[in-house]
């Protein structure tokens, strides 16, 4: 099994991460070596759930705050082994996420009087099926281990805080028709013509843009797909669109699937995906303390993470962590060995108290 230096400097460290190969349904080496290099340390109290690892201090102090990164990546690209050129680390995992989960394990190793209780997770299958996401099973098995008073979810964010996620919904809208021969198509209804006035509410919706704890967040209404047809001789007795809501974390999976049925009223809609936003929670003191501590630098965000977990189980959490996302994914995958050390210097002076003490996480 491999292991890590959880004592080697946050840039060496997320180097050898890096190079643990962690394709989802693949991180049992990585979430060994994890575990291994967490349950040596006298000040944390780990447990390990299948290939999600946990370690929390036990200080008592009044309140608890959860940094959390997923463990895994999408397929080998051509990517691994990491390099380091010119302060830029390269390599599958290296933004997404594993220079923010570097950061955790520096943290979790090194801070052993924290003004706030932490719990430390690491977790798997993140970049897969919703229902094999180890924070997901984490929250429905042993939801008392995620208790917080605020969560940090280190995706990448180009080290800013980017607050809450919109949510999202996934619907097919469907128009019916009669076949006919296209040579006597009176004799039919052409369902794809029928669709011609779903698009045609589409090009007139008109995007909400609320203000929440003062971001503006900027919801979507989009065509994604549409098929229809069955020959090129026959006019089609049904056509499905498929639309897209991206909608802003003040509105419940109800309140935006009830939105997008009276839009298309009249048409058969089907709700094929849905996922709850998160609320960004900045009212919160803690809040104010964290990003007073990383910059004062806020963004809604508009793309949906694991913030929507944190939410559901009643905690306000923000995206924060190095590496810019438009890399996650891509073959030259990198990040700015700079923005590792930022972030850790930045989230050790919130815990620490250095920056934003006094601050109470309710």
């Amino acid at each position: 099994m491999p292991s890590i230096d959880i004592h080697a400097d946050v840039v060496d460290l997320t180097r050898q991460l890096v190079d643990i190969e962690s394709v989802s349904r693949h991180e049992r080496a990585i979430a060994g070596a994890v575990e291994q290099a967490l349950s040596a340390l006298e000040h944390l109290s780990v447990t390990r759930h299948g290939n999600t690892v946990v370690a929390r201090t036990e200080l008592g102090r009044d309140h608890r705050v959860v940094l959390a990164g997923h463990l895994d990546t999408v397929p080998v690209n051509g990517n691994l082994p990491s390099r380091l050129e010119d302060g830029i680390l390269h390599g599958l995992g290296s933004c997404d996420m594993k220079g923010g989960d570097a950061v955790i394990l520096r943290l979790a190793a090194t801070l052993t009087e924290p003004v706030h209780d932490v719990t430390f997770v690491l977790y798997d299958a993140e970049e897969i099926d919703a229902a094999l996401n180890g924070l997901n099973l984490l929250g429905q098995s042993g939801p008392d281990l995620l208790e917080a008073d605020f969560a940090v979810l280190m995706e990448p964010s180009n080290g800013v805080v980017e607050a809450g996620c919109q949510g999202t919904l996934r619907v097919e809208v469907r128009t019916r028709g009669e076949r006919a021969h296209a040579a006597r198509s009176w004799r039919g209804v052409n369902a794809i013509h029928a669709a011609a006035e779903v698009l045609t509410r589409l090009n007139a919706y008109e995007p909400r843009r609320p203000v929440i704890d003062g971001l503006e967040y900027r919801e979507g209404l989009n065509a994604v797909g549409i098929s229809g047809g069955v020959a090129g001789n026959v006019v089609p007795d049904e056509c499905v669109v498929t639309v897209n809501h991206r909608f802003a974390p003040d509105r419940s999976e109800a309140e935006a699937e009830a939105f997008v049925r009276e839009l298309f009223d009249g048409f058969d809609v089907t709700v094929v995906d849905s996922a709850p936003g998160a609320l960004p929670g900045l009212d919160r003191p803690a809040a104010a303390a964290f990003i007073e501590a990383v910059g004062g630098v806020v963004n809604p965000k508009f793309g949906w993470t694991d913030v929507a977990r944190f939410s559901l189980l009643g905690i306000p959490a923000v995206n924060y962590g190095p590496g810019d996302p438009l890399f996650a994914h891509k073959q030259d995958e990198h990040v700015e060995v700079a923005q590792i050390v930022r972030c850790e210097e930045q989230l050790r002076a919130w815990l620490t108290g250095a920056v934003g003490a006094g601050g109470d996480a309710r």
